[in-house]
């Protein structure tokens, strides 16, 4: 049993998804080295309530479940698959919704899924870039598989390691998040109360 946890967010939008796929992948790599407990969201099924809380400014449960899973994790994966040489639109949308210190010193990791190599660029050029704005610590490895790494997956393993390990190690590396629940009702004791 452990007391760490994992939020790995998916942008897929098939069902089997690439995005998920390595999600998947690199989730279990990190686990290898530093067992967590694994929450995984998939946002195709949040599409709705997203588009619902960008007009509403209100989450609708399920959405909340998924952010308070993310802003109360040691640490993120986030893979989107990319689009016209970016992040997905579902992909940027949830972190729309997300509070501004949601991600603040949160240990990420990144990745994402296209057709082409050419698009590998997106990563250090849109996802990073977004997540350095939300004071995230996004781990020095990304990593990115196209279509024809899933057929020789050597090199995407490797990669996979690599960016596993140094989200492990800078999950170790800080104190463990502080998760509370936001429905509890706050407890004051009886001393505060007699002193008014």
């Amino acid at each position: 049993m452990t007391d760490r946890t994992l939020a790995v967010i998916s942008a897929g939008l098939g069902q089997p998804s690439s995005s998920r796929l390595l999600a998947d992948r690199l989730a279990d790599a990190t686990t290898a080295s530093l067992p967590a407990e694994v929450i995984t969201i998939e946002l195709r099924d949040h599409a709705h309530d997203l588009a619902s809380n960008l007009v509403t400014g209100f989450a609708p449960e399920s959405l909340r479940r998924a952010i308070d899973a993310v802003t109360g994790a040691d640490g993120v994966i986030a893979v989107t698959p990319i689009f016209n040489a970016s992040y997905s639109g579902l992909f940027k949308t949830f972190f729309d919704v997300l509070d501004k210190e949601a991600l603040e010193g949160k240990s990420v990791l990144i990745g994402a899924t296209g057709g082409t190599a050419r698009h590998s660029l997106a990563l250090d050029f849109a996802v990073r870039p977004m997540l350095a704005y939300l004071r995230a610590q996004v781990v020095p490895t990304a990593v990115y598989a196209a279509t024809e790494d899933w057929a020789s997956p050597g090199d995407l393993t490797d990669r996979v390691a690599q960016a596993a390990g140094e989200l492990a190690a800078a999950i170790d590396a800080r104190p463990q998040a502080v998760r509370e629940d936001p429905y509890a009702d706050p407890v004051t004791s009886f001393e505060d109360l007699l002193a008014g």
